[in-house]
């Protein structure tokens, strides 16, 4: 018996790093996955050929989750393949752009928002929606980071959005608690994805890149997928807008040797 049986996860992002980790633990759970991607096909068929290998079902769906068109698209697949989407995890997002407010085009700062904030709440919109149709129930996980708190310089568009989308959780878990529908955000700190490529690349880079986290290592994403698995099963019941900080004690060290 999987914590998961007989479930449909919804996964945006999950042609790798952590929604391809973490559509894999589902999976071994016994979750079938709606795999979500913009561009990456490639990454997104190899996750549903690692979901089919352990025993279930899995679709590719591409769609850019920022508009609601797309989004509509995206469910009417998931719900012809499967007939419900249990969990959604809104885990696709863009970086941060590297330019300082004082030079960051707004237009650039836009594009950040609608993937990372909008798409969110296009998606938890239309999960909300069938889970009331379905008689209420579900789990949505929208994943933040520790940038929700944690200002980077260059990172306001960044920081903003994750921000916006831990309160966009917070506020959503209140209006959705009567419907017995949990939601929460998982904030992981470096995970050693696509978006830290050149640490992946470089071991001698990563080595001066987690000095500052006292576990000094980087996570895995296969790691970030266990926490994920409970927000996503019924062991998460009684939790809802919360925020599970992953990420090796980092923001503990924060101030420290001021």
């Amino acid at each position: 018996m999987g914590k998961l049986d007989n479930r449909v996860a919804l996964i945006t992002g999950s042609d790798s790093g952590i929604g391809h980790a973490s559509a894999v633990e589902f999976a071994t759970q016994g979750a079938d996955v709606v795999v979500n991607f913009l561009e990456d096909q490639e990454g997104a068929e190899q996750t549903k050929q690692d979901v089919e290998a352990q025993g279930r079902r899995a679709i590719v769906v591409q769609a850019d989750h920022g508009y609601e068109d797309q989004v509509k698209k995206l469910f009417a697949a998931a719900l012809d393949a499967f007939g419900a989407i249990d969990v959604l995890m809104n885990n696709a997002s863009v970086d941060a752009s590297g330019v300082h407010v004082a030079d960051l085009e707004i237009e650039k700062f836009e594009r950040t928002l609608r993937s990372n904030l909008i798409g969110q709440v296009l998606c938890c919109k239309h999960f909300v929606r069938h889970r009331k149709e379905r008689g209420g129930g579900g789990k949505i996980i929208n994943v933040t980071s520790i940038h929700e708190d944690i200002p980077n310089p260059g990172g306001s568009d960044y920081d903003c959005s994750k921000s916006a989308l831990r309160m966009l959780t917070r506020t959503l878990s209140l209006e959705v608690a009567e419907h017995a529908i949990n939601v929460n955000n998982l904030a992981p700190g470096m995970v050693l994805t696509p978006f830290n490529q050149a640490a992946i690349d470089d071991p001698q880079l990563r080595e001066q890149q987690v000095q500052s986290i006292p576990l000094k290592r980087a996570a895995q994403p296969e790691e970030i997928a266990k926490l994920a698995l409970f927000l996503a099963s019924s062991d998460s019941d009684y939790v809802t807008g919360s925020t599970y900080v992953m990420d090796g004690g980092l923001m503990r060290s924060v101030g420290q040797g001021a």
